[in-house]
Formats: structure tokens, sequence, C-alpha cells
């Protein structure tokens, strides 16, 4: 099966839990849906989903959830080659509080969890060998042996002339502090060919104005391919060395934004994996974004990540029936 893998995904997966009502504190919640989660693992959901061929890589508990999860990803046509377990420490939790505007706030339950505890020793060398593109966050930075080994897997996957794909996913409470978050997330930023980040992480990163065109051109690199800027329903923009644009979102009745900028990296890593012209040739990436643009946007009519995640036949539906 894993002679297949187009793209690799690095990092964890949790389980959230939702209120199952929304606009109410943790504390005044009165009960909690399981929801599978971790961005890496909702990029190759999505990925997998829209028809991709999809790895996770990452560590789990040797208990109930973390076998839940590597189940959901099995049952969502991800290859899991990759995934090992820790029987001392169990799977990561996040307790998220889903505000009325469908907005999040986390508490997180991972004292170490087992996610944090990969080892290089561990990685699956072979599979990321064979990666098109490599993807990964930034939480497998915060602490070792996960950070050496998220160094060793992208080292490996650059050499072996795989397109190295970053969306920072800033989880502030999981850092020690804000300039922590910083230092951290920026330490591997010129590694990457392809950048995604939400307008919120370009004014934390950059401490300014995310609409400031000057502020978001200061995230840029040499060696980077693409800069996209997720602007939630507003659409994203995209910087690449010789041209930039804007790509417009489509209005739908958000419930939950949770995993919409997952879906939209997995719609775009598809699209990039079937073709690599797309980051010289305009028209290819903005047809590429308006996709990851559906795609997001149908994930956040639904709650949940996974659940939520729709295949190729939705996301073209709204954008024929869209008027733009």
């Amino acid at each position: 099966m894993s002679s297949s893998v187009e793209i690799v995904s690095f990092g964890e997966m949790l389980i959230d839990f939702v209120p199952d009502v929304s606009g109410v504190s943790l504390a005044e919640s009165p009960g909690f849906i399981k929801a599978p989660g971790g961005a890496p693992a909702n990029v190759a959901c999505a990925v997998s989903k829209l028809g991709g061929s999809c790895a996770f890589i990452g560590k789990f508990g040797e208990d109930e959830f973390g076998h839940m999860l590597v189940d959901i990803l099995k049952k969502n046509e991800v290859n899991t080659d990759g995934v090992c377990f820790d029987k001392d420490a169990r799977t990561a939790l996040a307790f998220v509080t889903l505000k009325a505007d469908g907005e999040r706030e986390f508490m997180f339950y991972r004292n170490p969890s087992a996610d944090m505890l990969l080892k290089e020793t561990e990685l699956n060398m072979d599979l990321i060998k064979q990666a098109k593109i490599f993807h990964y966050g930034s939480i497998s930075l915060i602490t070792e042996p996960c950070r050496s080994a998220h160094m060793a897997a992208m080292k490996a996957a650059k050499e072996a002339g795989a397109l190295l794909s970053y969306d920072p996913n800033v989880r502030l409470p999981l850092w020690s502090s804000a300039e922590a978050a910083r230092e951290g997330i920026n330490s591997i930023w010129t590694y990457a060919d392809v950048i995604k980040v939400s307008d919120d992480e370009v004014e934390f990163l950059t401490q300014g104005d995310a609409t400031d065109e000057k502020n978001v051109l200061s995230l840029w690199h040499d060696g980077l391919k693409l800069l996209m800027v997720t602007d939630g329903e507003k659409g994203c923009r995209y910087f690449t060395k010789n041209f930039k644009g804007v790509v417009k979102g489509f209005a739908v009745n958000t419930v939950d934004t949770t995993g919409a900028g997952d879906a939209f990296v997995g719609s775009f890593l598809c699209s990039a994996a079937k073709d690599f012209s797309i980051f010289e040739d305009e028209n290819k990436l903005r047809e590429a974004l308006t996709m990851a643009n559906a795609c997001g946007a149908i994930c956040t009519t639904v709650k949940g990540a996974i659940p939520a995640l729709p295949d190729t036949a939705a996301a073209q539906k709204l954008i024929s029936t869209s008027s733009h």
C-alpha cells in the first residue's frame, strides 16, 4: 500500500472534547462530544477524502483513545505505516470551547502525551523518503524528543526531493510564552517551500496588521515557492516570486471553524501533488485555491473537523452554485 503515498503529514493527533452546547464556557458545558483532531491528522484525512494518497506519521498512547484514533485514520484510508504507540504515555486530549460565532478556545491535557515522545529512531524513513510532499506544523517542535524527530524527518524528506509544506497552526497555550512560540515557529521557517498562515497568525508572528502587505511579506523567504494567507470567509491571499493576488471565499452557514484551515491545506496539497507547475502558472494556482477555499468553507458547516471534511463532488458543487 505504501508504494503509492504522495503526501506524508507529520505531527499530532488527539481527541477534542467539544461542548454539546455552543457559546458556553467549559465549566458551564453540560456535556462533551468526542471529536478526533490534531491539524496534521486532519490534513491527512482531508487529502484522502479528496482522493489523494496520504500517510500520517505520529505517536499515540497504547490506550483505547489511541487505537480509536488510528482506526479513524484507517477508515479514512490514510496510510498508518508510520504510526507507533507508547505504552507509558497517554493519547493527548483537548477541551475546546465553541464560542457563539463558531470560534474556539483550547484547554490541553498533555503532560507529556504520547505524540510528544516520538523519537527519531521510531520514524519510518522509507515512508518519508517516498513523499512528494512532506507536511507538518509547529506543535511537534515544542518538546524533545519529538522536536529532534521532526527535524530529522524534515531533513530526510528534503534530501529525498520532497516539497516541504508548513502550517504553523499557532496554539499559544502549548508554548511556555508567546515569545517562545514565535521563536520556535520561526526556527524552521526557511526550510519550507510552501507556507500557509491565517490572518491571525500573520498578526501574531509579525506583531503587526495582517491586512498590511508589508507585514505579510516580512514572512517571505528566498527559498519559498508560495506563501498563502487565509482570511476566513473572505478567502485567501497568495504570494509567489512572480505573482500575487486574492481568491474570494464562499459564503456558508458557519457552525464550527475547527478543521477549516486543514481542509484548505489538504485540498491545496492534493492539487499540488498532481501538478507542481501550479507554483508557476497563476491560473492553475487560482483554480487550486478556489477549490481549497470551497473545502475550507464546507468544513465550517458541520461540527468537528474530520466528519466535516468534504469530498471533491461537494466542493465542486459549492463552486458551481456560487456566483463568482
